[in-house]
């Protein structure tokens, strides 16, 4: 695929479009996300911040699974909702602690695919789901969870705190497999043991308690670059990146691979003087890790292909024109 059709195809995918309607909610509920005056973080993280004190903060999370996802799989469906909502307190450098959810289901059948898919994810991750809430009698099938981690105050990762000449590092575990009836989900945790799935999430961690990024998330639903974009939107930068840098499965082409949701996936913003020992730490959990790209004062994000012979940076996204989040940030 050439690099324009590339780029036209990702700013035109479902997963970065659907992120807009974000925007109304946000801006009517400015005026009451830090009513306690200890919300730590604005709109746009993975995970909201609470300061309790002492040094300590409690980060909330939840996520809705995609209802594509539900009418094809209910069984994976519920095993990633698990997944997702572990994966946004990890990326920022916190301990998962526990989960509830909302079932809303009108067949038992599926309801029971989903809650085998529930337990499972729990075991995987090691993370209890605590509690929630049922609505038996729903019109349609639906899963929600909400999930709780901790974390010391100055040792987490944001989205807020990318700066002009940081590296961009994309990382992702490239031991997976696309799901054989939803190609966009790559699978790297369901196979692999328990144990090396909960390490991966336990090096975000240290990453974190290192102070090694300056910026992160991890890459959800509208991909590696939407992702990254999100990040940019929130610290106010740009960037450049060279697609030929970014770790891929050569089994997946660039279209889908780019729009894809990895089990383990994180995109990062780091000081050049850190990025081989941020490289090194994700190597040590099987995640390959790599720098792609620079963080720059100019609110748009550039991709480019380095193996050409005349390199000309395409703008994929620019924060003026198309913003995949459009959240006001004061």
């Amino acid at each position: 695929m050439e690099l324009d059709d590339l780029i036209k195809s990702l700013q035109n995918f479902e997963g970065v479009s659907r992120k807009k309607s974000i925007e109304n909610v946000t801006d009517k509920l400015k005026e009451v996300y830090n009513l306690s005056g200890e919300t730590l973080l604005d709109f746009g993280d993975d995970a909201s911040a609470i300061d309790i004190g002492d040094g300590n903060l409690i980060l909330f999370a939840a996520d809705g699974i995609w209802g594509k996802l539900m009418d094809i799989d209910p069984y994976w469906a519920g095993y990633c909702s698990i997944l997702v909502n572990v994966n946004d307190i990890a990326a920022m450098g916190a301990k998962p602690i526990a989960m509830v959810n909302i079932l809303s289901i009108n067949n038992d059948e599926i309801a029971n695919d989903l809650l085998d898919g529930i337990k499972d994810g729990c075991h995987k991750f090691n993370v209890p789901m605590v509690g929630g809430h049922l609505h038996p009698d729903a019109e349609y099938n639906a899963i929600d969870v909400a999930i709780v981690g901790i974390a010391k105050k100055d040792k987490i990762i944001t989205s807020f705190g990318a700066e002009v000449g940081d590296k961009v590092i994309v990382a992702i575990d490239l031991d997976g497999r696309q799901h054989p009836k939803f190609a966009l989900n790559w699978d790297t945790t369901y196979f692999k043991d328990e144990k090396i799935v909960q390490n991966q999430i336990i090096a975000m961690k240290k990453i974190a308690e290192k102070e090694l990024v300056t910026g992160g998330k991890d890459i959800s639903n509208p991909g590696t670059l939407g992702t990254l974009e999100m990040l940019l939107e929130s610290s106010n930068v740009g960037a450049t990146v060279d697609l030929n840098k970014i770790p891929r499965n050569e089994i997946v082409s660039w279209d889908e691979w780019l729009k894809s949701y990895p089990g383990a996936g994180f995109v990062l913003t780091a000081k050049e003087e850190n990025v081989e020992e941020l490289i090194n730490i994700f190597n040590e959990v099987s995640i390959t890790a790599s720098a792609v790209g620079d963080v720059i004062k100019e609110k748009k994000l550039y991709l480019y292909d380095g193996n050409e012979s005349n390199v000309e940076k395409k703008v994929l996204f620019d924060q003026k024109v198309n913003p995949v989040l459009k959240i006001k940030n004061d």
